[in-house]
């Protein structure tokens, strides 16, 4: 086992990353993740198989005038071809013709993938893999050598497995990287392995590459390095083929803040929440508000009790300082909360409440009867902060409400919402009617005719996003229906809720509430 604590971060995303579903990255979108990663200091970006497609064309074209701090980039491909050359083969000479520092080949090590998939005898896959490797690193390449499907093919024929590690030792590889292809090894028989390998080559040559088809990815990745290996492979936020493959976001600050490991990335662990939603930004995928350490629930209390030990002693209920990376503590008012933290939420959103004011009983009684009745505030802190407001005296009225309605029409292919607003402002009424395609849309729009001329503010305002659920679908029809809204504007977002057991009061509710937060803030 290795004595030493650094490990080097091996990034993936781009390769393997892009093979997941749902994933796809522009040209320009795989050079501005290179340069992310190389900020952050990842020590290995794989870019992609130079010559694949297109888009792997010109990323490798424009990637030679990137102008790298730390990271080196790796152009990725297999072994040469059976029976042919390794200098005359096309793949490898399009790995060289990349011109990136780094080129990590594929090696077969499970007899069933060389005899069935590749067929071709066991001792010609020894020579591609060393031919190849010897090519590669004659044409002044680092090269790192993938043995795909490794604990499967060590489990058929542990001597052979070894042997193709051999292969690419032999050829020059300066590491060995072991591969969980089929993800399906379990955590206590791939440490037995990673130690065995280890025994034979050496720590500081050995890397792994996990796959979580059984949920295992992450543990994997932290036991080799556990056992002595000393590289990780993976990629940003889990992405990958199948269930994806281990999540580098997860596995960096465990290996700095669990296991005392050092890399040069660890000097950035701040940055690790904003990365990872860079990631789904540029993926265009919802963040995953579960993920570890970085996901929005990743350190919100929800229970009175946990919301008050972590007020008073932080590690009570939180492994690690949220800050550490780049996230924060959230306090999520229920029908469970107490006293302690409503108070706790109430300064988080900027409200200094007494918890044994007269008024936090009223708020209370308020809050659990609100969510009985099927509200929910955990994505509508602007309805929170109101129904706070309300409770310290100081929610400002700007405008009443009289009444509204909405009729739907269908003219052949044609709908339409047609809404009419009646309001006071400023003690005038002003009745407004506004189209729309939908009944939402409708309303929106005409309580905006109604107020905007007085609160020019609103026009900032836009609704980005709607959202409705069946509180009881046992009510048929009937059912309580709660409508979570999302409106911004060029400064902020903020969610509003509302309920009902007809849709479009629900929907008016939270319009109304987004108004109203948005003219509370001035």
């Amino acid at each position: 086992m290795s004595t030493s604590n650094a490990v080097k971060i091996y990034d993936t995303t781009l390769r393997d990353g892009t093979q997941g579903e749902g994933i796809s990255f522009s040209v320009t979108d795989k050079l501005l993740i290179a340069e992310r990663l190389d900020q952050f200091g990842v020590d290995y970006i794989e870019g992609g198989f130079p010559g694949s497609n297109p888009r792997d064309i010109t990323f490798f074209q424009e990637a030679k005038s990137l102008k790298m701090k730390h990271a080196k980039l790796a152009a990725f491909g297999s072994t040469r071809r059976a029976g042919g050359k390794a200098s005359e083969d096309p793949q490898l000479k399009l790995l060289v013709d990349s011109l990136m520092p780094v080129t990590t080949i594929v090696g077969k090590t499970s007899p069933l993938h060389v005899t069935e998939i590749i067929r071709t005898t066991l001792e010609e896959n020894l020579a591609m893999i060393e031919d190849s490797a010897a090519y590669l690193v004659a044409q002044g390449r680092e090269v790192i050598h993938d043995a795909e499907h490794f604990f499967d093919g060590y489990k058929l024929n542990p001597d052979y497995a070894l042997r193709t590690l051999a292969a690419a030792l032999k050829g020059g590889a300066s590491n060995l990287t072991l591969c969980d292809t089929n993800g399906g090894t379990l955590v206590d028989e791939f440490k037995d392995i990673i130690a065995r390998v280890i025994k034979e080559f050496g720590a500081d040559k050995i890397g792994v590459h996990c796959h979580n088809d059984a949920g295992l990815a992450v543990a994997l990745s932290l036991a080799g390095v556990g056992a002595g290996a000393s590289l990780v492979q993976g990629t940003m936020n889990g992405y990958g083929e199948r269930t994806g493959n281990a999540d580098l976001i997860t596995i960096i600050p465990s290996l700095f803040l669990k296991m005392g490991k050092t890399a040069p990335c660890s000097k950035n662990l701040g940055q690790l929440r904003e990365l990872s939603l860079y990631f789904d930004e540029l993926a265009n995928l919802r963040p995953n508000t579960k993920a570890p350490y970085v996901g929005l629930s990743a350190f919100a209390h929800k229970g009175g009790l946990h919301a008050n030990a972590a007020q008073k002693v932080k590690s009570s209920y939180e492994h690690i300082d949220p800050a550490l990376v780049g996230n924060r503590t959230r306090v999520l008012v229920s029908d469970m909360a107490g006293r302690s933290s409503i108070a706790m939420k109430a300064k988080e959103l900027g409200f200094e409440i007494d918890e044994k004011a007269p008024a936090m009983k009223g708020l209370i009684d308020e809050l659990k009867d609100l969510e009985f009745r099927g509200y929910e505030f955990e994505a509508a802190d602007a309805s929170l902060k109101l129904l706070l407001a309300k409770w310290t005296g100081a929610k400002k009225t700007f405008f009443e409400v009289e009444g509204y309605r909405v009729i739907i029409e269908r003219k052949g292919a044609e709908l339409l919402a047609e809404a009419t607003v009646k309001v006071k402002v400023n003690g005038q009424p002003v009745h407004t009617v506004a189209e729309c395609t939908g009944p939402v849309g409708a309303l929106d729009k005409a309580l905006r005719l109604a107020l905007e001329p007085v609160y020019p503010q609103l026009k900032t305002t836009v609704l980005k996003d709607f959202k409705v659920r069946i509180l009881d679908s046992k009510a048929g029809s009937n059912a309580r229906t709660r409508v979570l809204i999302e409106t911004g504007d060029e400064h902020a977002l903020w969610g509003t809720v509302g309920v009902s057991d007809n849709v479009v009061d629900a929907s008016w509710e939270a319009i109304r509430d987004s108004v109203e937060y948005k003219l509370n803030q001035g």
